[in-house]
């Protein structure tokens, strides 16, 4: 960074900082006048009104519409009329309003809440606690919206399934072409299916790294259905050569994440494969501890950023670095270190993993597909329950993987579901098919 940069970042923290600070120090500065009216002889109460005022408004909307009883609770207690009226005899009993709005914070506020508001309960200095209702009220807020937000999901989203395929409708009547890439899609997926079985991973060997490849071409005497060939489209996207145009049009939106996922799985191949081809090295008291596999698995993340732009330097990179953390860790424990033969051979097989010919590098990325595939069959808790050999160090990368992936095929379904029935009846015959229709997996 430049030294004008490094002025101009100096800067703006500094404004922030000095921004906070004014914020700060005008907040104090309104508890401190409010103590200085109601210790004054006799007490000025305008400060409080107003507070007062502003927290049964607070609390009144915090309210659901069926809670009429608190409602008027709230509006009897906290009458802004009598309250002036207090005020002006100088009879307005401040602490004894507050600890009445506390009974009704208990009342109102969700469970997580209830220590902030009991702890408030022992305060007996009006002016801290007026201050600490206010902020307890305001976590209050934020609950309330989080819960309106996740009330009003569902209904968002049913209303953005209706729109995005209104839109999508609305597109197709002007263009009668606009599913013909959807359907070569489809058609090589059911093609694909085929030529190999759609196996998960709960039914795949997972003791040793030998298996059949699931583009081995097998006669697959199950018959088609729906729900398995959109499975296998949805798997084949993330196999999608950039330079074909051909994409699916109803997964145009999609085309960004489905990029970022393949990236993202690229990147757990390579790692599964460094953590695999390094555990045989090192032996079990190594890989025993998790703390030395999470070391190397952020060492290996770090690394592989810019694997894109300069994939050779990246790998040769991760190879020095995971050799050496091996071989220090060993030496540490007390045990026999990597000798330079060892050493060589190791680095020699962790810069090959990045070649898709490279055997390690094949079987794992078959695996992490296979797992993707079960997450859209079975779910992906279900799929986690008995992972494929080399898959396991990665289980908490995996279930983030296939979530997301599971995420986006789901609202895509629901989206488009109607569309891919039409166009695989087409596809299946009746006497194969097992589903009538495409269902949300």
């Amino acid at each position: 960074m430049t030294p004008k940069g490094l002025l101009g970042a100096f800067s703006t923290a500094l404004n922030l900082i000095l921004e906070g600070k004014v914020k700060e120090t005008v907040h104090n500065a309104f508890w401190d006048h409010l103590k200085e009216q109601l210790s004054a002889t006799p007490p000025d109460f305008s400060c409080a009104l107003e507070l007062l005022k502003e927290i049964k408004e607070i609390l009144l909307s915090l309210l659901l519409p069926r809670q009429n009883r608190l409602r008027t609770e709230i509006e009897e207690a906290l009458d802004t009329d009598l309250l002036k009226q207090e005020a002006e005899h100088g009879a307005l009993k401040v602490l004894y309003l507050s600890k009445h709005v506390l009974n009704m914070m208990a009342l109102l506020c969700a469970p997580v809440r209830d220590e902030a508001v009991q702890k408030l309960e022992n305060i007996t200095d009006p002016v801290w606690l007026l201050r600490g209702i206010f902020q307890v009220l305001g976590l209050m807020k934020m609950d309330m919206v989080n819960y309106t937000i996740q009330s009003l999901q569902p209904h968002l989203q049913e209303h953005s399934i209706q729109y995005e395929r209104a839109k999508f409708q609305e597109l197709l009547n002007k263009q009668p072409s606009l599913l013909n890439h959807t359907t070569k899609w489809l058609t090589q997926a059911a093609a694909d299916l085929t030529m190999s079985p759609p196996t998960c991973p709960d039914t795949s060997d997972s003791s040793s790294l030998a298996g059949p490849s699931p583009n081995e071409a097998t006669n697959n005497s199950e018959p088609l259905s729906p729900t398995m060939v959109l499975c296998q489209g949805f798997l084949n996207l993330l196999l999608w050569d950039p330079e074909n145009e051909e994409f699916p049009e109803t997964l145009l939106m999609d085309r960004t994440r489905l990029q970022e996922l393949k990236s993202q799985l690229h990147q757990l191949t390579i790692m599964a494969s460094v953590l695999l081809v390094a555990s045989s090295f090192s032996g079990s008291v190594l890989f025993g501890s998790p703390q030395f596999v999470d070391k190397l698995k952020r060492i290996t993340k770090s690394l592989l950023e810019d694997f894109h732009s300069r994939p050779e330097e990246a790998i040769l990179t991760v190879s020095e670095q995971v050799s050496q953390e091996i071989h220090q860790s060993l030496k540490n424990m007390g045990l026999v270190a990597l000798s330079s033969d060892n050493t060589a051979s190791l680095m020699g097989q962790l810069q090959n993993i990045a070649k898709k010919e490279n055997c390690v590098h094949s079987v794992i990325d078959q695996r992490i597909r296979l797992f993707l595939k079960c997450c859209l069959v079975l779910g992906v808790q279900r799929s986690l329950l008995d992972l494929p050999g080399g898959l396991t160090l990665i289980e908490a990368e995996l279930a983030e993987l296939g979530q997301k992936f599971v995420n986006l095929t789901h609202h895509n379904q629901q989206v488009f579901g109607p569309y891919y029935t039409e166009i695989l009846e087409t596809l299946i015959s009746p006497a194969q098919a097992l589903e009538t229709k495409v269902e949300s997996v």
